[in-house]
């Protein structure tokens, strides 16, 4: 800082105005990096002293107060004016700066924020007078409040302080002060301090929060009668929920907004589908009745279902979505995400206005599941940001029996994981529907001014037990007790307007009475609901249906397509300069257009996608490495090593071509797959996969895989095209990066629900990506794709291969022989086959036969019996893996491979097994004895 400037600020005679905000500006650039202040202010701030809490939430007016005391032991070496720091008015004037401060720091800690005041809640001092150095005394005494919130330049202390108690320490406790920035956090101030976090509610908004009480409350005593004992996970307690939704609803419309997709586990579930997104009463009565709703698949229990209706707003007709979701509670909300993202690209809606996600959460598991702090880390990254997400948190305070706060969780609220990513929190009473609307208005329009994330905690109760067969006084006595005499949210509510002459007895009678008839008429319950809707709000998925599976299509292109698509994925601009492995790369891959080279792995994955977008496919490809690729197979986006730029040409085939998205993702496996299923299952034009970086990856990501991916359409008849590459194959690297766990995988297989495939050339790949997006069938397809193959000189093809050939379900032997003199074959799948074909040929063994099984599932049975069949000698038939014989495929696909070889002519003949002896871990970690088992597997399937 100039000379001059630290003079005027040391002769500043008041603490006020734009000093204030200049000193307090800086005060904050320190917290966050200190070097960012000069070295004469960093000594200051060093020296601050602390207060309760410490770190960053000391009050800011604590270094005004500081830098006075500083000033006057100056005074010999830099003159000061007399007056600025001599009057004890002056003194009391940093103190009410501090005590403002405080209470936008800590009021939420005495705020009244508990329906039934269990919580306890620590006593801070420095929300005292005492604290700072004033008195009842003061009370009368007019300060300047440097901020906006009185309305004036002057105002008492006792004004000052009844508008901090009011604004800060009612029924919303808002944490914001730990923003980075400053626009927001005074966004903050401006909104709440203006009206102390309580605006005047008209009588219109006040009969219209009573009707929403009215019908949540409504529904869940008409389910309790009707169907006493039923688990339905009610809403009893938290009832403020649904208007908070259906203010969320509304006022996003008056953005703008088209789209609302929602996320949400089991509490209150069933409340949220009748009278927010409008479903009919009588077809969730027909469900708890335990009537078969669908003609295929599974079905699913009631709390798990997803619905999707359209309604009116201010601003037109809006499309709700609910997400379906099993009971593994927060796993859907990345699966929001990734749909919502979806919606919004199909939009062209860059910035999120278009289209808002609503996760609802649990207080328990937002606090404990760590997809939860997976899907906030996401929140701002280029892959998967959405523009902002609203998250509610229904606070019963107990999490299925565990105590809130000695064992729930490690701090003060279940919220503070969110305050990773700087997201502001508003905690409210639900017993305060007025309040819940203000928090509620404040959320949506944080999210719209700033697309960043925000936090709605709704801290109510959970009036019956974890379901209503649980008996919850068993495990919380003392809470229960409570809960047993507490008036219900809705009464609270009807009395506080019958005493202000808002509604009469009558009125109050008849908004109850006329939701039952309702409900006993069946009828729809929510008055906004639009019974024709936009088909063209939503997306159609009518194309994608009723197709029976298929083993082939289409996938061929014109050479020369292939051949001027190859030279534009390496055109590289004039002072580009690559880095010298990928140059060589970029060169080969010339040669591979101009058919001078065979086409190798990387090549023939990105002449799929080029070729796909060119035909007016999306494509959308995300994982850790990708843009590289793990094994740099890949190298679709070039760096430039000059100045760091990139290119990426699969963006620059054409100027009107589809959009292409390559991320590498941030280092998660479970929310990252949870977004692209959700994603997939909302754009089904698209090619959508996800790589892991190791095909064992995975395993963080078994919720999804075992929740959605393989069992979605069965439970929800959910279509989805989601492609996952896994890199799997033996390379001697350990147990940990060997294995994507085909077995687990294969055992999820039944009724066509899933692909599995082991491509083992460039134009298997080619071909598979390609056919997973051109035919109409929408089935997730799991690749287990290779390592060492991606280099190896025999797993190449030529470019005829790519223009003229399809995706082989199984490959048969390469080498010509008479069918009459083979007497073994040995059938295999991935890696292996190459080790096998080395051995053959060194061997000559003639009298054997590879096949390779490209799709093990849907496995190709008719292609298999044609092929044994056609070798009338036979006398010994191998299934050779490099697995552990309890992993693989070998225990999950034997069977069909048995009944191929059952009919062949030879009746003696049998399935023998060749690999490694069954084992706990997937492989060993020493190469030496990878290299031996590896051998001798081999020679076992050659019978040596």
């Amino acid at each position: 800082m100039q000379e001059g400037v630290m003079q005027r600020m040391w002769s500043s005679s008041h603490i006020a105005g734009g000093n204030a905000a200049y000193v307090e500006d800086m005060y904050e650039r320190y917290l966050r990096d200190p070097n960012s202040v000069e070295v004469q202010w960093r000594d200051y701030f060093e020296k601050l002293p602390p207060v309760n809490g410490g770190g960053a939430d000391v009050p800011h007016s604590t270094i005004q107060e500081n830098f006075i005391l500083m000033a006057r032991q100056r005074q010999t070496t830099r003159p000061i004016q007399a007056s600025s720091v001599s009057s004890d008015h002056e003194r009391k004037q940093v103190q009410v700066l501090r005590l403002i401060s405080a209470f936008r720091i800590r009021g939420h800690q005495q705020a009244v924020i508990d329906p039934l005041g269990v919580m306890k809640r620590e006593e801070f001092p420095d929300l005292t007078l005492a604290y700072h150095g004033l008195s009842e005394a003061d009370l009368d005494t007019d300060f300047q409040t440097s901020t906006l919130f009185i309305g004036k330049e002057h105002a008492s202390l006792r004004e000052i302080y009844d508008a901090l108690k009011a604004t800060y320490c009612e029924a919303i406790g808002v944490e914001y002060m730990h923003i980075p920035q400053t626009e927001e956090r005074r966004w903050f101030q401006s909104r709440m301090e203006s009206v102390r976090s309580r605006p005047e509610v008209g009588v219109e908004a006040k009969l219209h929060l009573l009707e929403r009480l009215t019908a949540a409350e409504g529904l869940e005593k008409y389910l309790g009668t009707k169907f006493p004992g039923t688990k339905r996970f009610g809403l009893e307690g938290g009832e403020s929920l649904i208007p908070m939704l259906d203010e969320i609803i509304q006022r996003s419309g008056s953005y703008g907004a088209k789209e609302l997709v929602i996320g949400m586990a089991h509490r209150g579930r069933l409340n949220v589908l009748v009278n927010i997104l409008g479903k009919k009463p009588g077809d969730l009565f027909d469900e708890f009745e335990g009537k078969k709703l669908v003609e295929r698949g599974s079905g699913d229990v009631k709390y798990h279902q997803g619905f999707s209706s359209n309604v009116m707003t201010p601003g037109g007709e809006v499309h709700l979505a609910l997400m379906f979701n099993p009971s593994h509670l927060e796993i859907v909300t990345p699966v929001v995400e990734g749909s919502v993202r979806a919606r919004q690209d199909r939009r062209d809606d860059q910035v999120g206005n278009q289209v808002v996600p609503i996760a609802l959460h649990g207080d328990a598991a937002f606090a404990g599941q760590g997809v939860v702090m997976e899907t906030l880390q996401m929140s701002q990254t280029r892959a998967y940001k959405t523009g902002g997400t609203i998250h509610i948190i229904i606070n019963n305070q107990v999490g299925f029996t565990t105590s809130f706060r000695e064992d729930a969780r490690s701090t003060e609220y279940c919220t503070d994981v969110a305050k990773m990513v700087g997201a502001p929190i508003l905690h409210v009473n639900g017993d305060d529907p007025e309040a819940v609307q203000f928090a509620t208005k404040l959320a949506l329009d944080y999210r719209m001014e700033f697309h960043k994330d925000i936090v709605v905690d709704l801290v109510c109760y959970r009036r019956r037990g974890h379901n209503e067969a649980d008996e919850p006084s068993a495990t919380q006595p003392m809470m229960y007790s409570k809960i047993k005499t507490h008036t219900t949210t809705r009464d609270l509510y009807a009395q506080a307007l019958l005493q202000q002459g808002v509604i009469a007895d009558a009125d109050n009678l008849a908004l109850v009475e006329s939701y039952r008839t309702a409900l006993d008429n069946g009828e729809h319950v929510v008055k906004a609901l639009v019974k024709e809707p936009n088909k063209e709000l939503f997306v159609d998925w009518t194309p994608y249906l009723g197709h029976e599976w298929t083993a082939r299509h289409d996938t061929r292109v014109a050479i020369g397509t292939l051949q001027a698509l190859g030279q534009k994925l390496c055109e590289i601009p004039e002072g580009f300069v690559l880095q010298r492995q990928v140059s060589k790369i970029v060169e080969d891959r010339r040669k591979m257009a101009a058919g001078a080279l065979p086409i190798n792995w990387g090549c023939a994955e990105l002449l799929a996608y080029a070729s796909l977008l060119m035909e007016g496919s999306e494509v959308r490809i995300t994982g850790q490495d990708v843009g590289r690729g793990t094994f740099s197979h890949r190298h679709a986006v070039f760096h430039n090593q000059k100045d760091g730029s990139t290119l990426i040409n699969l963006t620059r085939l054409a100027e009107d071509q589809p959009r292409f998205q390559l991320w590498d993702s941030f280092l998660s496996e479970e929310a990252v797959l949870a977004f692209e299923y959700g994603y997939s299952a909302t754009k089904p034009n698209s090619l959508v996969i996800w790589e892991a970086q190791f095909g064992d990856f995975a395993n963080g990501a078994q919720v999804v895989i075992d929740q959605f991916i393989t069992s979605g359409e069965h439970k929800w008849g959910r279509l989805c095209g989601l492609t996952m590459l896994l890199p799997h194959g033996y390379e001697g690297q350990g147990p940990e990066h060997s294995s994507a766990r085909p077995e687990r995988f294969l055992q999820l297989c039944a009724e066509h629900n899933i692909q599995v495939c082991v491509p083992t050339t460039p134009a298997q790949v080619f071909h598979m990506l390609r056919r997973q997006v051109l035919r109409p069938l929408r089935k997730p397809l799991v690749a287990f794709t290779p390592k060492s193959l991606l280099r190896h000189k025999l797993a190449t093809s030529s470019l005829e291969e790519l223009a003229d050939g399809g995706f082989q379900t199984i490959i048969p032997d390469v080498d010509a022989h008479e069918a009459s003199a083979i007497t073994r074959m040995i059938m295999c799948s991935g890696k292996v086959y190459y080790d096998l074909l080395e051995k053959k040929r060194a061997g000559e063994l003639n009298d054997t036969i590879i096949i390779r099984i490209e799709q093990l599932y849907p496995f190709p049975q008719d292609d298999l019996d044609e092929l044994i069949s056609s070798y009338p000698n036979l006398q010994d038939v191998v299934w050779c893996q490099e697995e552990p014989m309890n992993q693989g495929a070998w225990y999950c696909s034997q069977h069909h491979m048995r009944r191929s070889v059952a009919v062949h002519p030879n009746k003696s003949l049998s399935l023998r097994y060749a690999g490694r002896d069954a084992s706990a871990a997937p492989a060993c970690g020493y190469m030496s004895t990878h290299a031996q088992e590896q051998q001798q597997l081999v020679n076992d399937a050659f019978g040596v």
